[in-house]
């Protein structure tokens, strides 16, 4: 076992077999916190492959060589604690919270379905599991109004064959490809102890924690071999304005416009997270006021009309959607929501610079408020930054950033050969209507 260091809020180890361990202290009162995130995630996939790192979030929880069907979530559960788990392009994550007094538990669960999840793999899991992600891939995609977004977003932005193309739920055609020989070699290649990282937050010694941590986990050893990683690389600019239109049963019309950016990390990411607030975060942001509150012709949906979809390894992804008030066109939200993007590189005021921190600092201190959220931000800023610290330190990174960097980056990157857009606008009336009889003639005529 290898001391990374101890210094400051949290604790680092490298035990032999290559698994990470950040401990940090928090008032968790008597709860702890256990955090695993996996260096694999749906840019790993392959082409006709995709969709594997999502299964395998569920096939995590479906036994193992010493743990039955479903008996991981029906202990953690007994114990009083919550548990789950969830799926990026980057990462996997399984997560759990437990009394302090279950940690030893908690802990043996983890460790022996790294170890063991193979030997409990059967093709009846396999069936069931792809036929609840499939299920899932219907509710939230493929019937769910504008639930396909996403992954025209992601086609539009990265081209055939590149790791971020696709989104990780995977195609339909994909999951039925899949067999129980490639799970288990995915399995293989992908979850070991060297490409974890597990994160303990609680109010137990850090030396306390370590020592059970190795118990437990020490003696799974680390991969054979390291599976190449699918080139994230772009070669050539988004060369839009790029466009997916749709017409389909929607309440109202809605407007999806991207733009790459830097990844995740970058300055240049920082800088257009900022821009991201200014314009569409909040009651105070620029699209709020102007096509909510002042025109109006945009939905008041609650939520942010722009973010980023943070990638860590190639150019992440600036969004900005919103949804039309009844009775207001698609192309007309799409020109109001342009012209305000494109105000931005007109210029920034101090103000609103100071606005936009204040909602991405808050956001952030919402993120580690919980012993579960820290344990999680420690995860990410340790397996993709190799810092843990980042986790508490992460606001500093907006103090220095000036109101002219993020106009400079408005000019260069908000512009239409960087930009893509989908369009979802409803069926007209008739038509919809006309589908119906149609649809009720062929069931009579049946």
């Amino acid at each position: 076992m290898t001391t990374i260091g101890a210094a400051g809020r949290v604790g680092q180890y490298t035990l032999d077999n290559g698994l990470r361990l950040v401990t940090a202290s928090a008032s968790t009162g008597q709860v702890a916190s256990v955090n695993l995130w996996y260096g694999v995630g749906s840019r790993h996939e392959v082409p006709g492959r995709t969709g594997f790192a999502h299964l395998f979030e569920h096939l995590m929880f479906q036994g193992s060589g010493n743990v039955t069907k479903g008996e991981h979530f029906e202990e953690i559960e007994r114990l009083g604690g919550d548990i789950n788990a969830s799926t990026s392009s980057d990462r996997t994550n399984y997560f759990e919270t437990v009394p302090e007094h279950a940690l030893d538990r908690a802990l043996w669960l983890e460790a022996d379905r790294l170890a063991t999840l193979r030997e409990g793999m059967t093709q009846e899991v396999l069936d069931n599991q792809r036929d609840v992600v499939k299920n899932e891939r219907r509710q939230r995609y493929d019937n769910q109004p504008y639930g396909t977004a996403l992954e025209r977003i992601l086609r539009l932005a990265y081209p055939e064959g590149h790791p971020y193309h696709h989104p990780t739920i995977g195609s339909m055609a994909d999951l039925d490809a899949a067999d129980l020989d490639y799970v288990k070699s995915f399995h293989k290649a992908h979850y070991g102890p060297d490409n974890c990282v597990l994160t303990v937050v609680s109010n137990l010694d850090p030396e306390d924690v370590l020592a059970r941590v190795e118990k437990f986990f020490g003696p799974v050893p680390a991969r054979d071999t390291v599976p190449e990683v699918p080139d994230p690389s772009l070669d050539a600019p988004l060369g839009g304005p790029v466009r997916d239109s749709v017409t389909e049963t929607v309440p109202a019309a809605g407007v999806f416009v991207g733009f790459r950016v830097a990844p995740y990390g970058e300055r240049g990411f920082d800088v257009m997270h900022l821009a991201s607030a200014v314009l569409g975060q909040g009651q105070g942001s620029r699209l709020y006021r102007s096509l909510v509150v002042d025109r109006p012709i945009a939905a008041d949906d609650g939520g942010a009309a722009a973010d980023i979809l943070p990638f860590r390894y190639t150019d992440s992804l600036m969004l900005v959607n919103m949804l039309a008030r009844e009775g207001v066109s698609g192309d007309v939200l799409e020109t109001a929501m342009r012209e305000e993007i494109g105000k931005l590189a007109a210029g920034v005021t101090e103000e609103e610079m100071d606005r936009a921190r204040a909602v991405l600092e808050r956001d952030h201190l919402q993120s580690i408020a919980s012993p579960s959220g820290l344990a999680d931000s420690i995860s990410s800023c340790t397996q993709l930054f190799d810092d843990p610290e980042l986790a508490y330190t992460w606001p500093r990174r907006w103090d220095d950033i000036t109101a002219e960097e993020v106009r400079a980056a408005a000019e260069r990157l908000l512009v239409d050969d960087n930009m893509l857009v989908v369009r979802f606008d409803p069926e007209e009336p008739q038509a919809a209507e006309a589908a119906g009889a149609d649809t009720v003639a062929d069931a009579s005529d049946a």
